[in-house]
């Protein structure tokens, strides 16, 4: 485990992280860090354990807003997928519909043919 020095609202804390999660570990807490800066700069000074209680809050409502996002583009993209499976269905079909008629005229053009040949 890695030692990670890391300040938020002026203090230091140390925590603790796999190796190799270091740098990202800090990224996240310059994130907590100017996110209690904001509230603090909104609601004043309320105490270290309120305004990081706030910033989690926050936090946490973001990833709510994001996860619901993602979970109605994935619905969108399901839906997206039925309307292409249905779409490629109806284009088989027309494709069918069309290579009969095809043969359809052909035959009626060979007949003709054949009728006038023989006239």
């Amino acid at each position: 485990m890695a030692l990670v020095d890391v300040t938020i609202n002026g203090r230091n804390y140390n925590l603790t992280c796999d190796e190799g999660q270091e740098e990202h570990l800090r990224t996240l807490a310059g994130d907590i860090d100017r996110k209690v800066c904001a509230l603090l700069e909104s609601v004043g000074q309320i105490g270290d354990t309120r305004l990081l209680l706030m910033a989690a809050v926050l936090t946490m409502d973001e990833h709510l807003a994001a996860t619901q996002r993602l979970e109605a583009q994935a619905k969108a993209l399901v839906d997206l997928s039925h309307a292409n499976q249905a779409m490629k269905a109806r284009l088989a079909e027309s494709d069918q519909i069309a290579v009969e008629a095809v043969e359809a005229a052909t035959k009626r053009v060979e007949d003709i043919a054949t009728r006038l040949a023989r006239a």
